[in-house]
């Protein structure tokens, strides 16, 4: 009989491979209770102040946490990490759905989005898990925070209004689908936030294992990255390009063209993405639904031959129509990667410090 257990631990993947803002009023945070429906993706700002996604409000809260102070986080392994936290909250671990899982930077805490039963119905909760390895639910009443409403997002379920955040130098990046011409969508969100909150920007790339331009594919996970001194933000999508945007186009709003820098094959969707350097060189190590977790060199980033061509696999020539099953092998192309097998069945990923990161894996055991 197999069962099937989560783990969050932390792992030296990057080796191989209640305090309130100072100034309250410029923070723009009121004290109150955020009226959210969901909680999904995550990010971390500055000064413990945490970025929850509620999808179907089409709103993103922000949430002092007061959780500054550093934890020493040096190893971390709590095996069943969905029963302990359904257990923290009086029901079963097969009644929660982990959404999203964040590290505070300011602490080395880990935060996780929870959805607290199942359908649309189901409670939004916070977890926190310490340095001692111990869940703990992180209040949403009576707390400072403040939001913002995205104006112009989808009504259909089916096309997520907000896929994934990253903060940045004073700004929050939010991925996801818009009702504009081009669907897929970037907003840059400066923070502390105002009322106003551009359209953002319509993006477009050329996806080489399907061929053609896309507009309406929504990006998985991103993080943002500094290439020959500019921001971009690198993206992954499903059945896996790996594209650049930078910044500055970004903020200009209206539309963008990413540059395909590289294809990671087929049949996948990429769950998260971060950035580390060992021996003087910068790597991406992205977690995969299909896939693994890929440790991508990003030696030449700047500079590789753009992917705007269809990208073949090694039998392809028989099957000419043939680009994204697995009759062709799942075609690859640009920036060269390795798989991580030690850290197979991993479902999610962050980064706690220069050498290690926390992933939650899924393992299977008699």
């Amino acid at each position: 009989m197999f069962t099937r257990l989560r783990t969050l631990v932390a792992v030296s993947a990057l080796a191989f491979v209640p305090a309130v803002l100072a100034d309250e009023a410029a923070s723009g945070m009121k004290k109150g209770t955020p009226q959210m429906k969901a909680a999904g993706a995550l990010a971390f700002g500055p000064d413990g102040i945490l970025f929850v996604a509620d999808a179907p409000n089409s709103t993103v809260f922000a949430i002092a946490t007061g959780d500054t102070k550093p934890a020493d986080v040096k190893s971390l392994s709590v095996p069943k990490i969905d029963e302990a936290i359904g257990g923290l909250l009086g029901i079963t671990g097969s009644d929660i759905e982990i959404k999203d899982m964040k590290v505070n930077p300011a602490s080395g805490n880990v935060y996780l989005s929870v959805a607290r039963g199942k359908g649309p119905g189901a409670a939004a909760v916070i977890i926190r898990v310490g340095a001692d390895g111990k869940a703990t639910e992180v209040p949403l009443t009576d707390v400072m925070y403040s939001s913002v409403k995205l104006d112009n997002a989808v009504k259909n379920p089916r096309n997520p209004t907000i896929t994934s955040m990253a903060y940045h130098k004073g700004e929050l990046y939010v991925a996801g689908m818009t009702t504009e011409e081009w669907e897929s969508n970037l907003k840059a969100i400066p923070f502390p936030f105002n009322e106003s909150v551009t359209k953002g920007a319509g993006v477009q790339i050329y996806h080489g294992a399907h061929g053609r331009y896309e507009t309406q594919a929504p990006i998985q996970t991103f993080m943002a990255y500094d290439i020959a001194g500019q921001t971009n933000l690198l993206a992954s999508y499903t059945c896996t390009p790996l594209v650049k945007f930078p910044v500055a186009e970004i903020k200009k709003g209206d539309k963008v063209k990413g540059t395909t820098v590289a294809e990671l094959g087929n049949m996948n969707r990429p769950l998260d993405i971060i950035a580390y350097s060992k021996d003087g060189k910068d790597y991406a190590l992205i977690a995969n639904a299909a896939r693994g977790v890929m440790k991508v060199s990003l030696d030449g980033v700047d500079s590789i031959e753009e992917i705007k061509s269809p990208v073949k696999g090694p039998r392809a020539e028989n099957h000419p129509e043939a680009m994204t099953t697995k009759l062709v092998g799942g075609p690859t192309a640009g920036l060269k990667y390795d798989t991580i097998k030690d850290l197979d069945g991993t479902m999610q990923l962050d980064k706690l410090n220069d050498t290690t990161a926390v992933v939650i894996r899924k393992t299977e055991k008699g």
